[in-house]
């Protein structure tokens, strides 16, 4: 074990530890500027998702429907405990940080969804597939099999095992330190609740997506706007704290700015997941128009992650009393926790187990998917698909049940890594298609067009399944 423990650091540190956070930070910053400043110039039609498009096939995943199960998977502890941990040790100018590579990876969050979209395939029920490891193939040529399926198992072992290990970790260990419940009775709990839905398939985990996620989202920022409003007049003061401590006007932790950007960024992106290659198996699922259309709505999906849920974390923390600068890390869900408690009583703390039961379900279930995507990828037996619904409920109750079991999984990290760095490299060499895509959507709308449609036979030269684009003329 010690063998393998060695072996994983040094990956990780490869990886997360010098080079992986600013590659993504510079890529997104190029894909921004090489774009035209797609994400915000194409900011206001983001919303219109949210009201469902009344054309969409039933029988299709909706592009609202993608949208919530991404965003589903990108809200999970991070947005609770990872903020908490970002200003803990980086001060309140992390939270600066994080909104800039949000507003920084909605453009590669467009990008990798828009190649994710154009190079899906139909599969023999009528649904769609893609991903990174699709568009590696179909974009890049068989030639880059081999750089596909190394992206298939990283994905498999970092969202499917190891991250649905530690949702059910953390689940488990919050109803068992607010409500007295039995460890073992949640990892029940979850593992039927889990079954139930991987057993339905992207259907039935794209159906409940669309009546959960917006339950917790809502719930979550309605109370931290209620506690906004009860502090009103302190506000304008944390967020110049913010501003403050970013640009170094003031220092509020050891290591002052330097601090604020190392934090920022590193869970500003563990959190919104931009750029790393896991939210486009879910993007391409999606039944529209033209692949921007969901690149735009999977931009979206970084906004509301980041610059909402997380930026309601900070203000909850922020505007209280418990977090005082420079103090000792301490838990990042403890000072969450603490934090509303401070604002609203002693019952706030089962809400926020709620929050957190919430969060990590949807998160098991859309890191389920990843792993059926990038099985479904790698083999057509539909024996694997079984074995691994039956893995993953296992999985799901071991991490609930078992405090230390998430040790076993902490190879997470550096498979993510190994993951980021992939699904980059693929990008880098697929953008000027993404471009492409990007420009023809630009044009139509600039012709008139309300509502662009792609047709492959004006991309000849891409290997596009025609089928899967059936308003094209």
């Amino acid at each position: 074990m010690q063998f393998f423990d060695t072996i994983f650091g040094y990956i990780n540190d490869l990886t997360w530890g010098w080079a992986l956070v600013p590659f993504l930070v510079v890529l997104g910053v190029f894909f921004t500027v090489a774009s035209g400043f797609v994400q915000f110039r194409f900011f206001k039609r983001m919303f219109r998702v949210l009201w469902g498009d009344e054309d969409s096939d039933p029988s299709k995943i909706s592009a609202r429907e993608a949208l919530f199960v991404s965003v589903g998977g990108r809200v999970g502890g991070g947005n609770i405990a990872g903020v908490a941990v970002a200003i803990t040790a980086g001060g309140p100018g992390a939270v600066f940080w994080m909104w800039a590579i949000a507003l920084v990876g909605m453009c590669s969050a467009l990008v990798e969804a828009t190649l994710a979209q154009v190079f899906k395939r139909t599969t023999t029920e009528g649904d769609y597939r893609g991903g990174p490891a699709r568009a590696i193939i179909h974009g890049l040529g068989e030639n880059y099999r081999w750089l596909a399926i190394i992206y298939a198992i990283c994905l498999i072992a970092s969202f499917a095992i190891g991250f649905n290990a530690f949702q059910g970790n953390t689940v488990a260990g919050a109803a068992a330190d607010s409500l007295g419940v039995p460890r073992y009775a949640t990892g029940i709990l979850l593992a039927v609740a889990t079954g139930f839905i991987v057993y339905g398939g992207i259907h039935r985990i794209a159906k409940v997506s669309d009546v959960i996620i917006p339950i917790m989202a809502f719930g979550y920022i309605a109370m931290a706007l209620v506690i906004i409003l009860m502090n009103i007049t302190a506000l304008p003061g944390v967020i110049w704290d913010i501003v403050a401590n970013a640009l170094g006007f003031r220092e509020a932790v050891a290591g002052g700015v330097g601090a604020a950007v190392a934090n920022g960024l590193r869970r500003g992106l563990f959190s919104n997941e931009a750029g790393l290659g896991s939210a486009p198996n879910v993007a391409a699922t999606a039944y529209v128009r033209h692949p921007v259309s969901q690149g735009i709505t999977q931009s979206f999906s970084v906004f509301i992650d980041t610059m909402i849920i997380c930026s309601c974390t900070a203000f909850v923390i922020l505007l209280g009393d418990v977090y005082q600068p420079g103090q000792a890390d301490v838990d990042g869900v403890i000072l969450t926790q603490q934090s509303m408690v401070s604002h609203m009583g002693n019952w706030a703390q089962y809400y926020l187990t709620a929050a957190i039961f919430l969060f990590s379900f949807s998160s098991i279930i859309y890191n389920y998917y990843l792993g059926e995507n990038a099985l479904a990828f790698m083999t057509e037996k539909p024996n694997a698909v079984h074995i691994l619904r039956i893995a993953i409920v296992a999985i799901v109750f071991i991490g609930a049940v078992a405090p230390g079991a998430t040790v076993v999984f902490s190879f997470s990290d550096p498979m993510m890594g190994i993951l980021a760095v992939v699904n980059l490299l693929a990008m880098m060499m697929l953008f000027p298609i993404a471009l492409r895509l990007i420009n023809d959507f630009r044009a139509q709308l600039n012709s008139g067009v309300k509502r662009p449609i792609f047709d492959p036979k004006k991309f000849p030269d891409l290997d596009t399944d025609e089928t899967a684009w059936p308003d094209a003329k």
